[in-house]
This record gives C-alpha cells, structure tokens and sequence, in this order.
C-alpha cells in the first residue's frame, strides 16, 4: 500500500494556553499509533570542561561530579553566570548570602572561593 511517512510535530504552550494542550493531548491519545514525546528541560551553565545542572544543583568537572556545599555552589553560579564582569567580595556576599555585608565579606568569600579552587581549577573564571 503507501509508504509510511514519518513527522515530527513540535509544539511549544504557554500557561494560558493549557486548555489548546489539553485538547492536543487527548486527539494523540485517540491515536494509538501516534507516538508521544517529552523533553524535559534542565537548565544548564557550560563553560570549558564545566557543566551546572542547575535544577540537580550538580557540577561536572571534566566528567567528574564534584560535591560542594551550598555557599560553594551558589558562588560558582554566580560567578559563572558572571563571567567576564568583575565581581566584588561585597557584591559576591550580597547576593549569595542575601544580606548586607558587616566589613567580614573578603574573609567570607575568600573562604569559600579557596575551597572552589581546591576542589577543582576553572581556567574560564576568574575568581577575585
């Protein structure tokens, strides 16, 4: 009979639009022959060798997961999403720690970004 052709259909929603979803959902349903695929989405930093997951808050390193604490990986964030600015200790402790420095930020920060650079070497930062 006829050659089987195959589509790729590739739709996009926005909120307001769950209902149009809703009725694509229930026609591909009426088709058993119909296959349906998802993507799910997991926004992701890459620089060089460096990888953040950021909804797994997980950082590959040349392959390797590296484990670091909450203030480590929201710096790296930060200054990976950053890159090519120049960052202050202050601004760095403002919007990680969500607070107004009290004079402690260099030691602070300085703290945190010495264990990023014994965990791993990013040569695409430039830590302060």
């Amino acid at each position: 009979m006829g050659d089987n052709i195959g589509r790729i259909v590739i739709m996009e929603f926005k909120a307001q639009d769950s209902t149009a979803f809703d009725d694509m959902l229930a026609f591909v349903k009426q088709h058993p022959d119909f296959e349906k695929l998802e993507i799910s989405y997991e926004p992701t930093l890459s620089l060089s060798s460096l990888e953040i997951n950021l909804s797994r808050r997980r950082v590959i390193n040349n392959g390797q997961e590296i484990e670091l604490t909450v203030k480590e990986y929201d710096i790296l964030c930060l200054l990976a999403a950053n890159k090519g600015r120049v960052l202050t200790y202050e601004q760095i402790y403002d919007k990680v720690w969500g607070e107004i420095s009290a004079g402690n930020e260099k030691d602070t920060v300085g703290f945190y970004i010495r264990n990023l650079r014994k965990n791993f070497v990013i040569q695409t930062l430039t830590f302060p």
